[in-house]
């Protein structure tokens, strides 16, 4: 009986794979890169008082348990393509306080400018490492 062909099905079944296998382990440092400058420029605009709010200001890696008092949320894992910036911790509980201000207190933004000023360089940088990916999937090239 004669084999039917798979119009290249086979091959293509065979390259998304591939892609799927290795995108992770590719896009992750750019992921964390991302993170790291991230927290960079929010600690470098974070207000000084003590310290404490600005060496709170930490990057949770794929995998990694963010700090018990952090923000937003407390502590929870890092999904497998995910990198978390939080601010506050056991020392600093208020940074919700200081970026959004209260009745007595002016707002003195530190987090969301950071990301407003770095997100698009954050995620071109993303995209770049997926696009890649998938080039290097599709081509066999690892």
């Amino acid at each position: 009986m004669p084999r039917k062909p798979d119009n290249g099905l086979a091959g293509f079944n065979t390259a998304l794979d591939r892609i799927l296998k290795d995108a992770e382990i590719q896009i992750t440092p750019a992921l964390v890169k991302g993170g790291d400058e991230f927290a960079t420029l929010a600690k470098s605009l974070a207000p000084v008082d003590t310290g404490a709010l600005r060496d709170s200001i930490a990057v949770t890696p794929p995998g990694g348990s963010t700090p018990a008092f952090s923000q937003p949320g407390g502590s929870r894992v890092a999904g497998p393509t995910e990198v978390i910036v939080t601010s506050g911790d056991h020392e600093a509980r208020y940074a919700h306080l200081v970026e959004y201000g209260t009745s007595k207190n002016e707002a003195e933004p530190f987090f969301w400018p950071a990301w407003r000023v770095l997100r698009t360089r954050i995620r071109n940088r993303i995209n770049r490492a997926a696009r890649k990916a998938v080039r290097d999937g599709w081509s066999g090239r690892q």
